[in-house]
């Protein structure tokens, strides 16, 4: 049984900094605007030390991001993270990940990817880089997999939401667009990409 997380939000803000000071402010402001979905990348200084803070506050729930080998999950899970997402298909994070009761979101961008993806036991599908593939491109990947879901990564605009959404995401992993305008905007931003998701949805 893998963990208890809801992504009915649709909305996984991704911690990518230079400092571990950096990630921990841009983490509390996302807490502070609503997020309830949050994953720190390997790349990040510190990077099991935030999740491990960041885990043990209720109002949101934290994963793993680039995970790159087993290794990381297995520190990851240590840490609190509840879900692993990585930029590509790997069988042995995807099962290491399982093993540990953990949500696999691997990144795919091909056809051959989602298949071994979903062969390896993937729960979810990280498409990636979306905006350089693009929504059309997605639903022509997606029609042959019916019944899974799909979050989009990379690139993606409060603008580009509805095209994403009727290609069938039900989720977007968000890093530059929620903090690239600054700390004093982050809350703002967060609420447009919402609305976004909500209006695209109905």
């Amino acid at each position: 049984m893998s963990a208890s997380v809801n992504f009915d939000s649709g909305l996984v803000a991704i911690i990518r900094t230079k400092t571990t000071e950096e990630g921990r402010t841009f983490a509390k402001a996302l807490v502070e605007a609503g997020v309830d979905l949050i994953e720190f990348t390997t790349t990040t200084p510190g990077v099991f030390d935030l999740i491990e803070e960041f885990a043990g506050d209720s109002r949101t729930q934290v994963g793993l991001g680039t995970a790159m080998n087993k290794k990381h999950v297995a520190n990851g899970k240590k840490a609190g993270a509840k879900f692993v997402i990585s930029p590509h298909t790997s069988k042995e994070v995807i099962r290491v990940t399982k093993k540990a009761n953990l949500i696999s979101i691997p990144g795919v961008a091909t056809p051959t990817e989602v298949a071994d993806a979903l062969r390896h036991g993937a729960d979810m599908l990280k498409f990636f880089p979306a905006s350089s593939l693009g929504p059309n491109y997605l639903k022509s990947v997606r029609d042959p997999f019916p019944g899974q879901t799909w979050f989009a990564t990379g690139g993606i605009t409060v603008d580009s939401i509805d095209s994403w959404v009727k290609a069938g995401c039900s989720g977007f992993g968000l890093g530059g667009p929620l903090t690239n305008s600054g700390l004093d905007q982050i809350a703002n931003r967060v609420a447009e990409f919402r609305k976004a998701i909500g209006e695209a949805r109905k």
